[in-house]
């Protein structure tokens, strides 16, 4: 049974492919159309699936997309309706998206994909749910979602039991953790749905000086549910996310580009503190009402990773699992999952332990690239490249990896990465000015051993020791070992974990443990392989154009070996994305 998951028409459009309940791709259009958080429906992602199955769309047996948009149009309708006519310019604009594309999914998909077989619709939160319990390693768990808005809800909590999955209670929009989460990334400068992750990066600058006035905005109730102050908040009505009632009680909010001061940080640090209060709360609820020691997470704000800690540590959980596309990207999976599951009652055969799961390319076709544009590099032979590379990091150059199938999610994993040395201090300096061309507060996240992480980091989990493959956890640095890891240690004493397992990623894991060899520390600094306003690269040219417009010394692209004298520009430079704050974030 064949079956083509699709999210969409919001942010970060996604498809994968189900084939017999094995997960054969998965990948964000972004990494195709080279639009960061494309929306569009996702008929390149689509077509790179159905290629890696050797599948043509009359092959399929359902296509399922991740939401009902009737549903979510008349939550639209009916909120733009209950605040006319402050929404009346906002409600405009959202029409012409609604009824020139986002409403005639059915029809979009089958005239893109020729496909006329059957096309089903989940619902947006049980997508969020499933793609987090379906994929885990759990028989019975918990499973809490959160983001900034389905069709109506943006809070859920529910239970999975082998193929049954039920979402008991919900939070309903304009009530949204999400959304208030995206009003202080807008209020501070950066672009929602793309600047969170800055947000929690700048927290650790600041103290939670504000939390009391956050707390104006946020009603966190004992039994774990939460209500807004409405009044702070404009996307309900408007184009924007703030209302002047907010800017009165924070002040003026900071302009794109503006230098950062302690105030900003301060706010950042509050929010954060709130968020991870709230969820807090919520998970405390799960656990109550499940019973369950585990607990499974997806939504956009699973992708919290202070909040995660906070939540394995705090919560009375002893496994937690978070699905590492916990996005919309990830809706596609969880609605072909729920589909095969639930519905169709197939037994379940995934264990999502790898996010492995976008293209590749073999040596031969990085090797015809490289030739056919004049390009000089160095054959390596496969047991070279791992020490060939770890001297390289150990001698702090910085180095393009581009090796396997690209990840889907938003983190790199060690297959389109940026590697460095963790031990020298002006690491993260030069990475971020000179590499990635982004704010000098934003940390970077390490890769270690899988049997090492112990060793270097705190987790604080009820378990002990914690694998954490996805990078979707933070652990403390251990205070001994501080100074050992000063490139991926934040100021507050933690950082954002990836264990590597020998059997996830062998050729990684090599590279990492001869680096620990030749240093005494197995742990690397990995950042994804991109520049500031562009997605991950997915291809050798997207590749060698990222490490011909930066500083990087190497690239290494299967076994080849290419030096920053070979460098040459391909294409112009991707340049950053533009900052918005706009209706994208409510519709």
């Amino acid at each position: 049974m064949n079956i083509l998951g699709l999210s969409c028409f919001y942010h970060d459009a996604g498809a994968c492919l189900l084939r017999d309940g094995e997960l054969i791709a998965a990948a964000e259009e972004e990494r195709f159309s080279r639009l960061k958080h494309d929306a569009s429906l996702p008929l390149r992602a689509a077509n790179y699936c159905l290629e890696a199955a050797d599948l043509y769309a009359d092959d399929l047996d359902y296509v399922i997309f991740y939401e009902k948009p009737l549903l979510k149009f008349e939550r639209i309708v009916a909120g733009y309706a209950a605040t006319h006519p402050r929404s009346r310019v906002a409600f405009v604009r959202a029409m012409q998206a609604w009824l020139s594309q986002k409403l005639w999914v059915r029809g979009q998909i089958r005239d893109a994909l020729g496909f006329d077989g059957e096309i089903l619709f989940g619902e947006h939160h049980v997508s969020h749910a499933a793609s987090a319990f379906f994929p885990s390693p759990f028989d019975h768990a918990a499973v809490l979602t959160a983001d900034g808005v389905g069709e109506w809800a943006t809070t859920t909590i529910g239970l999975g039991h082998d193929l049954d999955l039920e979402v008991s209670h919900e939070i309903r929009y304009p009530h949204s953790l999400g959304l208030l989460y995206s009003a202080f990334t807008a209020y501070l400068g950066f672009e929602v749905n793309e600047g969170e992750y800055k947000v929690m990066g700048m927290a650790a600058y600041g103290r939670p000086t504000c939390v009391d006035k956050v707390r104006k905005l946020i009603d966190l109730a004992e039994d774990g549910s939460y209500r807004l102050n409405l009044g702070y908040l404009a996307y309900q009505h408007g184009l924007r996310s703030i209302d002047q009632a907010f800017v009165e009680l924070f002040g003026a909010p900071r302009d794109t580009g503006a230098d950062l001061d302690q105030r900003h940080a301060d706010i950042a640090a509050s929010i954060q503190a709130v968020t991870e209060d709230a969820l807090l709360g919520l998970a405390r609820r799960a656990r109550a009402l499940s019973g369950s020691e585990n607990l499974c997470m997806a939504g956009g704000v699973a992708l919290n990773v202070l909040a995660n800690a906070r939540i394995l540590r705090e919560s009375g959980f002893r496994r937690v699992w978070i699905q590492p596309a916990a996005g919309d990207a990830g809706g596609c999976l969880g609605a072909a999952t729920y589909l095969y599951h639930t519905v169709l009652r197939q037994p379940r055969r995934l264990r999502m332990d790898t996010a492995y799961l976008g293209p590749s390319f073999g040596n031969a076709e990085i090797h015809e690239f490289l030739q056919r544009e004049g390009v000089s590099y160095t054959v390596l032979e496969d047991d070279a490249i791992a020490p060939t590379v770890a001297r390289l990091i150990a001698g702090n150059e910085v180095v393009g990896w581009f090796q396997g199938r690209m990840e889907f999610g938003p983190r790199a994993l060690g297959a389109r990465s940026i590697l460095a040395n963790p031990t020298d201090p002006s690491t993260k300096d030069t990475l971020n000015a000179k590499i990635k061309h982004r704010e000098a507060f934003r940390p970077f996240a390490p890769s270690t051993l899988v049997e090492a992480a112990s060793t270097y980091f705190d987790f604080g989990a009820p378990t002990g020791d914690v694998e954490s493959p996805f990078m979707l956890l933070t652990a403390r640095v251990k205070p001994d070992k501080q100074h050992l890891l000063p490139a991926i240690t934040h100021l507050d004493g933690t950082a954002r974990v990836q264990t590597v397992s020998r059997a996830q990623n062998p050729l990684y894991y090599a590279v990492i443990e001869e680096f620990g060899k030749l240093t005494g520390v197995p742990v690397l600094v990995n950042t994804s392989f991109n520049v500031n306003g562009e997605p991950i690269v997915c291809t050798p040219s997207e590749a060698f154009n990222s490490f011909a417009h930066t500083d990087m010394d190497y690239l290494v692209m299967g076994n080849a070996l290419v030096p920053a004298s070979s460098k040459r520009k391909l294409g112009a430079y991707p340049g950053r994305a533009q900052v918005h704050d706009g209706v994208e974030v409510v519709v």
